[in-house]
């Protein structure tokens, strides 16, 4: 799933067109967000200068074209954030990357900067606003971010990634619309719901189990019970049915099932591709004309047979070979994410850590004389950028439980060694993810066809009897 907004930029006031782009390309480019520069590509630029590229491809248009800029917009920016735990930083800029070339359609100089510094990987798409021949501008056309969402929804699909379901506008959830709240009786309905689950032996028992729950009870001609954040005791007997005094009794006696009366509702908003890629004809019969059908009941045979032909050339004997096979690769699949994110919380961490020591040796000696200064705030004052380095450089090694310091030197192999270890375990990451998407497709075809073939049967049956 990715969401994604297209930004025009502009120049700020008191800069430059030049000083302006590269502010933008150097946040975007900001080494501390992307691992070092290692995940920054470019279309028709280097990373390294791609402002001064975008200001010759300006002054190209000015010469070919004799216009000047009118607007203030100097370049765009994409933003393209991925569902967290669902993308590598390596995949999400290859999708990015497939995005911006398309969209621009390869007539625009562009770099894309997977930052990796929140728990959501998220791409800075630049482009710039002249083409790189210097003919034309980028024209923002109307409703241009919905054609990027749409762009965006299909390449993600194309690589296996979910996508965000849009909901027709009167399933929406209205401004309006807030969170049921839940009140003092709702909670103690579903409090006795859980003490009959338990099943106490009698009432008195169930009572214990309520004033266990933090309620007090009250007792008499009719039972009441008072959490500590009510005000007043609620009687059994002002419960809604099912919750009364005589309801419990019966539950507990056994006369009466217990049943659930308290339930929850989950929605679940993203659509996952891995699926049928079967339609439903009839169900589409009642939306679309015969034409449609035709088209439907031909492209489900196509669906079929690839799924038939793959099983034969994979040698998979049956359903049941087959589920078996989707979930070992599944796990085969998942397992090595689960590696490959390991391993980048590692670079993460020795990146981290090569920084805090170069800055701890750095400022260690300025330190030792503000100590033996005996904490001087004039000493602060004229060190404030030193001892605040080498004191973050201290509460960094404290949380990541560095009692030695480790060498620079071996840092930087570790780093090597776990940077083309994961490049190795994500080619063969992506080989079972596909492996496990084509499997899981052909189950799903199949399953789909078999119980088609049942219900025929079944329908046959019911007309001979």
């Amino acid at each position: 799933m990715a969401a994604t907004r297209l930004i025009a930029l502009h120049q700020h006031k008191g800069r430059t067109v030049a000083q302006s782009l590269g502010e933008r390309t150097d946040y975007a480019k900001n080494p501390e967000k992307t691992e070092k520069g290692e995940t920054v590509t470019s279309f028709g630029c280097d990373p390294y200068t791609v402002d001064e590229e975008f200001m010759l491809q300006k002054r190209q248009y000015y010469q070919t074209t004799g216009k000047k800029q009118h607007s203030d917009v100097i370049a765009y920016q994409i933003r393209q954030s991925f569902k967290p735990g669902e993308i590598t930083a390596e995949e999400a800029n290859r999708v990015g990357y497939e995005l911006a070339l398309r969209f621009t359609k390869g007539k625009y100089s562009f770099i894309v900067a997977t930052h990796t510094d929140r728990a959501h990987i998220h791409n800075h798409i630049v482009f710039n606003s002249t083409s790189m021949d210097g003919t034309k501008k980028f024209k923002d056309f109307w409703r241009s971010g919905l054609a990027l969402q749409k762009l965006s929804d299909l390449i993600c699909l194309e690589h296996g990634l979910s996508v965000i379901e849009q909901k027709p506008y009167d399933e929406r959830e209205k401004r309006t619309a807030f969170p049921k709240k839940t009140s003092a009786r709702d909670a103690i309905c579903q409090q006795i719901d859980e003490i009959l689950a338990r099943k106490p032996k009698d009432f008195p028992a169930f009572l214990d189990e309520m004033k266990k729950a933090g309620y007090e009870i009250k007792t008499g001609a009719n039972v009441a019970v008072k959490s500590s954040g009510q005000k007043r005791f609620i009687r059994l007997s002002s419960l809604p049915d099912g919750y009364k005094e005589a309801d419990i009794m019966a539950v507990l006696s056994g006369k009466v099932k217990l049943q659930s009366r308290t339930a929850t509702r989950t929605d679940n908003q993203y659509r996952s591709r891995a699926g049928s890629w079967l339609i439903d004809v009839e169900k589409k019969l009642t939306e679309k004309g015969p034409g449609y059908a035709k088209w439907a009941k031909r492209h489900n045979l196509k669906q079929v047979s690839k799924s038939f032909l793959f099983l034969r050339d994979q040698k998979i004997r049956g359903l049941s070979h087959l589920s078996s096979l989707v979930e070992e690769k599944t796990k085969a699949r998942d397992d090595l994410l689960d590696s490959i994110k390991a391993s980048e919380s590692r670079l993460a961490e020795i990146a981290t850590l090569k920084k805090h020591i170069i800055n701890y040796s750095k400022t260690r000696s300025t330190y030792e004389e503000y100590r033996k200064a005996g904490y001087s705030k004039k000493f602060l004052e004229a060190h404030r950028e030193e001892i605040t380095l080498h004191k973050a450089a201290k509460e960094a090694f404290d949380e990541l439980g560095v009692k030695r310091l480790p060498k620079v030197k071996d840092l930087n192999a570790e780093y090597a060694e776990l940077f083309s270890g994961k490049k190795a375990a994500y080619a063969e990451y992506r080989r079972l993810r596909d492996e496990a998407q084509e499997l899981a497709i052909a189950e799903s075809n199949l399953s789909s066809l078999f119980e088609s073939e049942k219900e025929e049967q079944s329908r046959q049956k019911e007309k001979e009897h």
